[in-house]
Parts: structure tokens; sequence; C-alpha cells
């Protein structure tokens, strides 16, 4: 079997040892004679899959007492919504940091809840930059919102603010990619399907004290408390894909744990952005330098015709999922957790050899 060259921004590429235990243990788990997904979510055996991924995140994220590890579903863009109806009041103040899309769209869903206080630096600045400094530390703000990482524009906050007032932070694209001081923050979320899972679970992680501050006018199954006093357990959570999780977090920990991924991150996004370095004239990255993202290599060639050749001599080599976002176009190559070094150096390979026939 030849697996697929999978650069895509999400879902993503899984590790093949996670897809191969699933396909061995899909018809009968632990044999019980019932595939995971046949289980009962109040079963013994589901439990102990559901406490396994729980505890595996919390060791390998370094998370301290004090925080909630919770599973949810529908994705960062429910969380969007939920964080302000459970923290926001209409007197209240929140500062929004927009950095791409997707803090837009967070910012815009907060606005129908409090009064937000907008950083639009990176906005006027087309998206190639993050903040140096926010103004982080007006205690009147409810709380301080940034996305961590960028997937459409390819930038990353490469040293995470400190802010006084609360932080919350989306971590979809970036989680697991790299230590994280989980004490800095108020709440963590992040769709698990580009690092650490497949799509369909949810991960929020949240302090104790910032969750007793919590609104107690919310719907009972939009309210973080709900969940947390329930060990996301109070409705059917989506098992399969906690199971699958679970796995995930396995292999990250029998493979050398946060810092053989960090090594393995790092080695993936240099070898592409020295190509782009050695030939700025065919391959115009858009972030700036300072800003570049370890997980999404994103670069124009300069033009369209080049463009198009580019990408359709990639899907010709196998390359899949290079093609930029449908809002902005270019080249957006993802390099998540479980692409392989291997993979990325063939792209980069590739890259190079484009440019000694085209540059």
């Amino acid at each position: 079997m030849k697996r697929a060259d999978n650069f895509n921004a999400g879902p993503a590429a899984l590790p093949l040892p996670v897809l191969e235990r699933i396909q061995a243990e899909l018809p009968d788990y632990g044999g019980t004679g019932m595939s995971v997904m046949e289980f009962s979510h109040r079963s013994a055996e589901y439990e102990a899959i559901h406490n396994d991924a729980q505890m595996r995140l919390r060791r390998l994220l370094g998370i301290p007492d004090g925080y909630q590890v919770l599973f949810l579903q529908g994705g960062a863009s429910l969380q969007f919504a939920m964080l302000p109806m459970n923290f926001l009041k209409p007197a209240d103040k929140a500062l929004y940091v927009l950095t791409g899309t997707w803090s837009q769209k967070a910012a815009d869903e907060a606005s129908r809840y409090g009064e937000l206080i907008v950083d639009d630096w990176a906005k006027q600045g087309g998206y190639r930059d993050i903040p140096e400094s926010i103004a982080g530390d007006d205690p009147s703000l409810r709380y301080v919102h940034i996305t961590s990482n960028n997937t459409i524009y390819g930038t990353q906050w490469r040293s995470l603010p400190k802010t006084k007032a609360p932080l919350v932070a989306d971590m979809s694209s970036d989680i697991l990619s790299r230590p994280v001081q989980v004490e800095e923050f108020a709440l963590i979320y992040a769709g698990a399907q580009k690092n650490i899972g497949p799509s369909g679970v949810t991960v929020v992680i949240v302090r104790d004290d910032f969750l007793a501050t919590a609104n107690q006018d919310v719907p009972t199954v939009l309210q973080y408390s709900t969940h947390a006093k329930a060990n996301s357990l109070y409705n059917t959570p989506p098992t399969f894909a906690i199971y699958v999780m679970a796995c995930v977090l396995q292999w990250v920990e029998e493979t050398g744990g946060l810092a053989g991924i960090v090594e393995r991150n790092r080695k993936k996004a240099a070898a592409l952005y020295d190509v782009i370095d050695t030939h700025p004239n065919l391959y115009l990255g858009h972030a700036e330098k300072r800003a570049r993202s370890e997980m999404n290599v994103t670069f124009r060639l300069p033009n369209d015709e080049l463009t198009k050749l580019f990408l359709a001599e990639a899907a010709e080599r196998g390359f899949v999922g290079v093609k930029g976002y449908r809002t902005v176009g270019g080249v957006r190559v993802s390099l998540y957790n479980a692409v392989p070094v291997e993979a990325a150096l063939r792209f980069a390979e590739f890259m190079q050899d484009f440019a000694r026939r085209n540059g």
C-alpha cells in the first residue's frame, strides 16, 4: 500500500501505526466482541478509554491541578459562541486580537454578548505578522482572546503573550505541537482534527477559578460547568473520536513525547522555509519571518500560470492538499504532527526541482 503525502489542512494526516491499530481493533476491542463504536458511553470499557485520553493529554501538556479537561463537540466554531455565552455579559469587555480569519469569526460571535475591544494591527498589515505586544493588562477586561496559529495565512505566535487579564487561546491548529505553559491560560480550546486526532471532538482546558465565574443563564448543554461536573459525559460524547485521540496521544508518548514532536516539526518547517529563502523571487512567502508558522507554510508564485503549473505538478507527484485556502489562493503546506519528516523533505525536493526548471 502506498500512502499519500498528505498535507491537508484539517482533517489532517493521522499516524499510520494508529490507523493500523484502529483497523485491528475495529471489530473486537480488547476481547469484548464489540467495536468501540458499539460501546455504551456509560460502560466501564468506554470510561477507561475516556479517562486514558484525559490522563495522556494532561501528562503531555503538563496540565496542572486546578484545570478541567473537557471533551466536547461542535469544533472551534461552537467555542467561538460558547466562550462569550459563558463569560461575557452586556456590560463586560473582552479584548480580541485579530490575526486571521478564525480570530475574526471568534470576535464576530463574541460581539453578540458583550463589548469588544479589537486589536486589528495584524489585519491592517494583511495578516502577515503577529503583534509584538497587546494591551492585555487592563483590569476591566473579562478576558483576552488570541488564536495561536493561523492556518490560512501561515502565521503563528512564536512567543505566546503574557497578560494580567485572563488569557484564552484557540489552539486548534497547533495544540501539542510545542510546549505551552498551560498555567498562563484561563481557557484553551482546540479542535482535535489537525494534531491530536480526528474530527468530531473538541478539547477544552479550563481553569477552575475562571470556570467558577461563568454565567449561569446559559442553556445547560452549553455551560462548561455542566460538562466539568459530568466528566464530559453529560450527553453522549463522540466516543470513537475520543478513542482515536487516545491512540494518537499514546503514539506521541511512544515516539519521543512532546520533545520528539517539536524536533520533527522544526525539521519539516525548516526544510520548506529554506527553499523559500533560497528562491525568494519564485516562492513569495506570505508571513514575515518572525511570525512564520511551523504548522502551515504559505506562499505564492509570481503569477497565476506558475501557481497553476506548480499545483498541477505537485498533484502529479502525489502531494495532497497543498492548494491555498479558497479565499486567498496560492499554496499552503500543512505540516501537522503526524506528517512524516520524509514527506516534508520530498516536498522540499520537489520545490527545488521546480525552481531549477522555472526559476
